[in-house]
């Protein structure tokens, strides 16, 4: 008994792919059923004509696939295109309009038995989902090299010592301001050279309250003296706060130190002065250390910063950020989204205005020091505030587009100064 023959035409069409077969020329000969349902056009409508007349598409597609069929006829071997963007128009019956797809399309060659080619076989694999989540990954992946790149440059920035540690307590990490102040390289072991630089007599005691709060998972804050550059130890302040997860386990710590020597021995120097302002002298050191630390530090490096904290952006200065202890200064002003003349025009009419314009023209950063500034109250009452405070240019590609204002409110210590100057000196006169 004879066994038919396979209808390899019936074969092909029932191919689980998208395949199209063309002759060199570019005629449609025949397509898988799979390819005639995501083409959406029937096969009676494509056989025998041209592949750009039955599925046209954009010049530069065209060009594209051309390029690629003339790569098979020249070489006669497979070749596959970048991936193309090609959408496809729906039916009236499903909506009409056109739905977006992307596609990896692969030309082989169909040779005969002497090695000439008979035909082009196509191969389109719908890859929408793939490229689609491939360009969110990568979108992603630059927001996150975005977000890690402005974070660093705030812990460079800021003109605070800071650091970071591993769950575990390990110091991973120092800003430029820490390795400035104690003069160690970037090259030293983190996690080893920070004790190096604390006095002896204060070590025993700060490593074992470091090790209590680790064990606690609790925000931690302390006062040492830290051997600067120059071999002399310094008082700082200093606190470190975990940063925790839902289920109350530490990822991470940050901590934060500034130097309070001369809060200290301003501080000494009163109780000397005077033991009858003993008193005056705790509530004074007491408040030059909520001035210097505003109560919080580093528990989130803006929101918490012991300091007076904001972005201004583009030329008019528009408040795109401000920390609590900045806001408090201006209380009862709504500063985001407004321009520093806008809303603190007092600022504007004592110079700062002018001096924003400075640093936003010639990316110079400003330090000002125990600068008086004068805060309307109220609408028409002035207090006077004294910032130390800094000015400096920020830039995305390599362009200035706003200042980062750090600030900090030294008004007490002008203050505890002046006092001490005038138990020292009660006739009114002074020294040079």
């Amino acid at each position: 008994m004879a066994t038919a023959s396979p209808d390899y035409q019936h074969l092909f069409r029932l191919l689980p792919h998208n395949y199209l077969l063309l002759q060199p020329d570019g005629t449609i000969v025949d397509n898988s059923d799979r390819h005639v349902a995501v083409s959406m056009l029937p096969r009676e409508q494509s056989a025998g004509r041209n592949i750009f007349e039955a599925y046209p598409s954009a010049p530069e597609s065209q060009r594209e696939l051309d390029a690629s069929h003339e790569h098979v006829r020249r070489h006669k071997e497979p070749h596959t295109m970048a991936v193309m963007r090609y959408d496809l128009l729906r039916p009236e019956a499903e909506g009409g309009g056109f739905e977006t797809r992307y596609w990896r399309i692969t030309h082989y060659p169909v040779l005969d038995a002497h090695g000439e080619l008979l035909y082009i076989l196509q191969h389109p694999e719908d890859i929408t989902a793939q490229h689609v989540a491939d360009q969110q990954r990568e979108a992603a992946e630059q927001a996150l090299k975005v977000a890690q790149a402005r974070a660093l440059f705030t812990l460079e920035a800021l003109p605070v010592m800071v650091w970071t540690a591993q769950p575990d307590g390990t110091i991973d990490y120092f800003n430029k301001r820490w390795l400035g102040f104690t003069g160690l390289a970037t090259t030293d072991t983190p996690s080893q050279s920070w004790q190096s630089v604390i006095h002896p007599d204060d070590l025993p005691r700060l490593a074992l309250n470091w090790q209590q709060a680790i064990d606690n998972k609790q925000p931690y804050e302390a006062e040492f003296r830290m051997r600067r550059h120059d071999g002399q130890y310094r008082w700082v302040l200093a606190r470190t706060v975990p940063q925790q997860q839902p289920d109350g386990s530490v990822s991470l710590w940050v901590g934060s130190g500034i130097d309070v020597h001369e809060q200290k021995q301003l501080v000494q120097e009163l109780t000397e002065a005077n033991e009858q302002q003993m008193m005056l002298s705790d509530q004074a050191y007491a408040a030059a250390r909520l001035a210097s630390t505003q109560r919080e530090t580093f528990y989130n490096l803006f929101m918490q910063a012991p300091a007076l904290i904001c972005i201004l952006r583009g030329t008019q200065h528009v408040f795109e950020f401000a920390n609590p202890h900045y806001q408090e200064l201006f209380a009862g002003r709504q500063l985001l989204g407004r321009s520093v003349l806008e809303v603190v025009p007092e600022a504007a009419e004592q110079g700062f205005l002018a001096l924003l314009n400075g640093v936003y023209q010639t990316g110079e950063t400003f330090f000002g020091n125990e600068v008086r500034l004068q805060v309307q109250r109220n609408g028409t009452e002035s207090t006077d505030v004294y910032l130390d405070f800094t000015y400096q240019a920020f830039r995305e590609n390599e362009q200035i587009v706003g200042i980062f204002v750090f600030a900090f409110d030294v008004t007490e210590r002008v203050h505890m100064r002046q006092q001490l100057e005038q138990l020292q000196h009660p006739d009114g006169s002074s020294h040079a």
